[in-house]
């Protein structure tokens, strides 16, 4: 099976073109959490922080693809921001009759349209609309442990290894819980890696959840470090980057309508929220590494 190895600010994947080509036996096997599993691993396979599946898209959707996420570890997640730019990039780039100005991908959260911008050939960014950030309990998912406190979680204390923090949930399509601190640099990076593996595995939070530590530089400027689910730290997280811009609109430290810029450990995301919360629009880069071919028996 031919794969190609991209990375979208450090947050490096194995992508797959499933759409033809490869007989339904082999098309198991690729999506196959042990195989995934061979495949991410630093020392005995390529190395990814996931494999992207490419399928043909579900009718109905008007999906010109359709795009599955599968972590480190075997399980499936329902969307990743830069792992979308990627498949967007890989497709552009590899199928003339999708090298246009827009295309729509299938997603676990839906059908996105994404905006390219291409020279000579090549995608050097995307914009994805991400699509309408759900705050409601219930769509994060999130336990309704407090029936006092409404259907949101909006700036709520929540206690992890000892530390109380303020936290807001929003799904974009997957979990994210935010925390705006008053760490930055190293000391940021350090506190998402003592909280952030106890929040993912938190008991309100039913299906885990990604971690979103961050710190305000300006309303125009935060930097952010990503605990991900089934993962750990990486290096970004579109998802992430959109989840926290939106926590940041509600909190009144950003406004709707404006361009923030999300420094992440990999580089940095542009992320704007939309009035009345309608959308997130996310731009950045996606980078070809390799190319190579991986035995499926």
């Amino acid at each position: 099976m031919r794969f190609g190895k991209y990375h979208g600010l450090g947050n490096d994947f194995v992508i797959a073109d499933l759409r033809s080509g490869v007989s339904p036996v082999e098309q198991e096997r690729a999506q196959d959490a042990a195989f995934v599993r061979s495949v991410c691993d630093r020392r005995f396979g390529v190395g990814a922080d996931g494999v992207l599946a490419i399928l043909p898209p579900a009718e109905g959707t008007g999906a010109d693809a359709r795009m599955r996420v599968l972590n480190v570890d075997g399980s499936e997640a329902e969307m990743c921001g830069n792992g979308l730019r990627c498949v967007v990039k890989y497709l552009y780039e590899h199928d003339e009759s999708l090298r246009r100005d827009a295309i729509v991908i299938g997603t676990g959260a839906g059908p996105l349209s994404c905006a390219i911008a291409a020279r000579d050939g090549r995608v050097h960014t995307v914009t994805v609309d991400m699509g309408q950030p759900r705050l409601a309990r219930r769509d994060i998912p999130m336990v309704q442990h407090d029936h006092a406190a409404g259907d949101r979680f909006l700036a709520m204390p929540i206690r992890a290894t000892g530390r109380e923090l303020t936290a807001t949930a929003v799904s974009m399509g997957n979990p994210h819980v935010v925390m705006f601190v008053d760490e930055s640099g190293a000391d940021l990076r350090a506190l998402a890696e003592s909280v952030g593996p106890a929040l993912e595995v938190h008991e309100w939070f039913p299906e885990r959840t990604n971690v979103e530590f961050a710190h305000i530089h300006s309303p125009r400027e935060i930097e952010l470090v990503v605990w991900e689910r089934s993962c750990g730290i990486t290096l970004a997280c579109g998802t992430g980057a959109c989840a926290t811009a939106v926590a940041a609109c509600l909190a009144e430290h950003s406004q709707v309508g404006q361009e923030i810029e999300v420094h992440l450990l990999g580089g940095d995301l542009f992320i704007t929220v939309a009035p009345e919360y309608e959308t997130v629009f996310m731009r950045g880069p996606a980078t070809h590494v390799f190319d190579g071919t991986l035995k499926l028996d």
